[in-house]
């Protein structure tokens, strides 16, 4: 039986190895005559060049198609190799020129063709309706995401881990760290560093380390394959190295190398940080620069957010696309949708898991009740999973466990398979769903709707065994009984309409999905 488990993870192992080589071949089409729309152009260019490469050499190109231009930023790539990654968001030739201050990579001129999107590729995540998201094709996007802090400084055989885990389909969007991350249960050196020098802190913030960014691009092109969105988190205060503290002209340095570099990939968002305000050397101010700059610099205008830990950042900011909060209370979806006019996603509720921490320590029922309770009220809500699964004998913090939230591997928890069946039903739905009136009385259990055609209304931790719920007179509705946690769904005979009693089965998380009846023959 042990045998047979090994030759699995094996199998699995060079299926996902092979799957990341055929993936980043066909995404990278360097220099080709045919660039599918919403892939990327590579343009790779040679250059012997004095002093440092990274400040020395300005290098972009423009991009041209009928009335449109589009200029983006090139970058040093090590061994005299200078790039320039460009993603088509229209269909038909384009021509592009270089421009630079080094005589051999300027006014370098060529043009490709930008052929349909094929199917699967659904271009960048974008905000549309005010308050929900979808792919720039127009179809629904509806994030269901997990945390996973550190996942790409590991070593390969648990990155290959935690792709195999994700490829299971449980979630559409992932938070990592840019930066390596110090804390409790995530204390091993990175293989790589970001920056030529020596850890821990003897760092030149004016040479990047392009195998290191070689790295997570290919992680973010393997997650792009997997249809999962790429949740950068640019800083964070979680830091032996001295990255959280670089100064100014370092951070818009290492800002403008991570546009040039990562933003043609299509599955790429912006964090500013996780939890912002516990980076005491940055005042708001900072962050309201970083985001202009990413606004400025970023041609392709990916999604911006920005994590708090217990101060919510000013999300009027403009250039703010959608409230990135970390707060139990998902119950709050509906009041924070109304109050900023973006997007709602608590990415942090707590995790599902069993350490100490108090944050990391909620029972996986309650986890679920947290998406149904965000859901219910108009927002979307993030996984996390911290278990410890062997005790240690010392201190908790010394275990040598490999916990999802901070290094990825495996999962071990209850919740992630109940939230894919909650992200099935949303996926479902006829429409967007919207916070709508009470059908309850007195409770006002939380209810989302598609206009009067479709209902999810969810009744949390109440054991009623029956509930009178108010429908629109006049039209017909079919009922289905949905137990959260045990990913049932118990359609109700009959048909109702009005002010009707409907019988519930007397436990607690259950929802209720009403559908307008179509015919009559339903």
């Amino acid at each position: 039986m042990k045998q047979k488990k090994i030759e699995k993870r094996r199998y699995y192992g060079h299926q996902v190895a092979w799957f990341i080589l055929l993936f980043i071949a066909s995404t990278w089409q360097t220099s080709a005559k045919d660039i599918e729309k919403w892939r990327i152009f590579e343009l790779s260019l040679s250059a012997e060049v004095q002093g440092n490469p990274f400040c020395d050499v300005q290098l972009s190109a423009r991009f041209f198609h009928e009335d449109d231009t589009v200029e983006v930023m090139g970058f040093y790539d090590g061994n005299d190799t200078y790039k320039i990654r460009f993603m088509p968001e229209k269909e038909g030739k384009w021509t592009y020129q270089t421009l630079s201050n080094v005589r051999k990579l300027n006014r370098k001129k060529g043009q490709f063709n930008c052929t349909p999107a094929q199917a699967g590729n659904h271009g960048p995540v974008v905000v549309t309706d005010t308050s929900f998201f979808s792919y720039a094709d127009e179809t629904p996007y509806h994030p269901f995401g997990t945390t996973c802090y550190a996942w790409v400084h590991q070593p390969e055989n648990l990155i290959r881990q935690t792709l195999q885990t994700l490829s299971e389909g449980y979630f559409n969007k992932i938070r990592f760290c840019i930066f390596p991350k110090h804390y409790d249960w995530n204390k091993n050196e990175p293989p790589l560093y970001p920056f030529e020098g020596q850890a821990p802190k003897a760092w030149d913030f004016a040479r990047f380390n392009p195998a290191y960014f070689r790295h997570i691009e290919r992680q973010i092109a393997t997650l792009d394959s997997l249809g999962i969105e790429a949740d950068l988190i640019v800083f964070h205060p979680y830091d032996r190295w001295g990255f959280s503290d670089m100064g100014r002209e370092a951070d818009d340095r290492y800002i403008s190398y991570l546009v040039a570099r990562l933003a043609a990939f299509k599955n790429v968002w912006w964090s500013m940080a996780n939890e912002f305000d516990y980076m005491k050397n940055k005042a708001d101010e900072d962050w309201t620069h970083y985001l202009e700059k990413f606004a400025s610099e970023d041609p392709y205008g990916h999604l911006k957010g920005i994590h708090n830990a217990v101060r919510l950042f000013d999300h009027n900011n403009p250039h703010i696309t959608h409230v990135c909060i970390q707060s139990p209370n998902t119950e709050n979806g509906k009041k924070l949708r109304a109050q900023y006019r973006k997007p709602v996603i608590f990415d942090e509720c707590r995790y599902e898991g069993n350490v100490p921490w108090t944050w990391g320590n909620l029972t996986a029922r309650e986890m679920v009740h947290k998406f149904w309770t965000g859901i219910t009220n108009g927002a979307y809500v993030g996984h996390g999973e911290t278990y410890i699964t062997e005790m240690p004998r010392k201190s908790p913090f010394e275990s040598d466990d490999v916990l999802w939230w901070s290094k990825g591997g495996t999962l071990h928890g209850q919740s992630h398979t109940r939230i894919a069946f909650l992200r099935k039903l949303v996926e479902g739905a006829p429409g967007y769903l919207r916070p709508a009136p009470s059908l309850t009385s007195w409770m006002n259990y939380p209810v989302v709707s598609h206009g009067e055609d479709f209902y999810l209304l969810y009744f949390g931790f109440d054991q009623a065994c029956q509930q009178i719920i108010h429908l629109p007179q006049g039209k017909r509705y079919r009922i289905d009984v949905i137990d959260t946690w045990n990913m049932t769904v118990t359609p109700l005979n009959g048909t109702f309409s009005g002010t009707t009693l409907v019988n519930l089965p007397g436990k607690p998380l259950i929802a209720l999905r009403i559908q307008k009846q179509t015919n009559d023959h339903e």
